[in-house]
This record gives structure tokens, sequence and C-alpha cells, in this order.
């Protein structure tokens, strides 16, 4: 905790970029769940003691996911792959893109608390912000119309969101901010791309995140969506009500 209380100290301009974004992902998803609740004709409070719990507890169980991740072939050791996601993207198809967002930060914030951050909240941003990428846009066609067709259209088009948005974000934010953040020259991180992954064009950002960012969330994206796609229905009944 004292590690994690000095990293603030230390990056607080990281740190209010985070809490700005995360404050504008909540408002927006608070904003399209109110207007899925309106065209639905559905009444009543956004957040309710069930609801409330449930965030809880899958916000926990995405942080344990969350620490087994792991490394891929195609991509440098820093990119690791996890799937986190997964009971967020249940819990958002049962409860709305506003208990998506928070059980996103709250998965976050969970993890820091038991290990801290090794990039001085860099990637603990981009983790946020490429989740929420995913589970936001899926949510929020699922929260219109809730039916099977629309679950799979929900997840499709969460996928290909957060796999084009993850690799621009890559390119735009992510490597130059680790770039400035260990002081290794940007050629030296694009070197490390393309020593394990032949695809990829020496010393090109772009054909960097084509190669290993691009196939990298594409490959989570289908994964998370094809087994929430296999396991919400029959969950949902005990996720929303209980055991009766």
């Amino acid at each position: 905790m004292n590690n994690l209380l000095q990293s603030v100290t230390e990056n607080v301009t990281y740190v209010l970029s985070f809490l700005g974004i995360i404050v504008l992902m909540f408002a927006a998803a608070l904003m399209l769940e109110k207007a899925a609740m309106k065209k639905n004709g559905t009444k009543g409070p956004i957040f309710h003691t069930r609801k409330i719990a449930m965030i809880g507890m899958f916000s926990a169980i995405a942080m344990i996911l969350h620490l087994f991740d792991f490394p891929l072939p195609f991509a440098p050791d820093f990119y690791k792959l996890d799937f986190s996601e997964l009971p967020i993207l249940v819990g958002t198809f049962a409860f709305g893109p506003a208990a998506g967002v928070m059980m996103e930060f709250v998965k976050i914030l969970l993890k820091l608390m038991v290990k801290g951050t090794s990039t001085a909240f860099v990637g603990d941003l981009a983790n946020f912000v490429i989740g929420c990428s995913f589970i936001l846009p899926a949510s929020v066609v699922y929260a219109f119309r809730k039916n099977k067709k629309t679950a799979v259209i929900a997840c499709i088009t969460g996928t290909l969101i957060m796999t084009v948005f993850g690799t621009a974000f890559n390119a735009i934010y992510l490597l130059p901010a680790f770039s400035e953040l260990y002081h290794l020259p940007l050629e030296n991180i694009l070197a490390m791309g393309s020593a394990v992954n032949p695809l990829m064009t020496e010393g090109s950002i772009v054909s960097f995140v084509a190669a290993c960012v691009a196939p990298m969330n594409l490959i989570k994206g289908v994964s998370v969506s094809v087994v929430t796609l296999l396991i919400y229905k029959p969950l949902s009944p005990i996720i929303k009500n209980g055991h009766r």
C-alpha cells in the first residue's frame, strides 16, 4: 500500500488523467443506459443493493483473472493477454453499461491494491480504457434489444471496436508513453516486436501494432465473446435474481 501511495504521489499527472477518463466513461455509460431504459420502457433505479453487490463480486473475479495474464509468441513480453473481461461482460449484459464501467474501474483498483503498478499507471490506464472499448459498445447494443441475435451482434461490435481502438491507442499513446517512462528509444521497442514477429516491418510503428497488438485484441475479444454467449443465458436468472 505504501508503494502504491508513493506511485500516486510521483505520477499525479497520469492519476488525474486516469480519473478524468473514468468519469467521462461512466457519464457516457450512464447516459446510454438511461436512453436504453427509456426506449424499452424500463423504470426503476439504475443501481440497487443487489446490483452493487454483484458488481463487487464480478470485479473481484475479474481482478483474479487479470493477475493470471500471460505473453503470446507473436508479441514482445511486455504485452500480456488476460481474460478479465469475461466476468465483466457477463455482468454488463445482466446489469447494463454503467455497471460495466464500474466493474472495469473496481477491477483496476483492486489490482493496484493487491499488486501495485509497475508502469506508473500507464498500463493500468490502458487496461481500463481498452476494456471499456470492448464492454461499453457491446453492452449498449445489447441494452437496447435483449435477445440472442443482438447478443451476437453486440459481441462482434465490441470485439471489432476494441481491436481497432486498442491498436490505434497503442500506436498514438501507449508506445510513446512507455518509451518516455522507461527512457527507452521507440526504435528499441519496435525492434523487440520485429525480433519475435516476422510479419512486422522493422522500424514501423503501424506495422508493430498491426502485427502484434491487433491479433492479441482480436483473440481476446473472440474468446471472451464465445464463452459469454455460451454461459450467459443459463447464468442470467441466477445473476439477476439469485437462487429460488
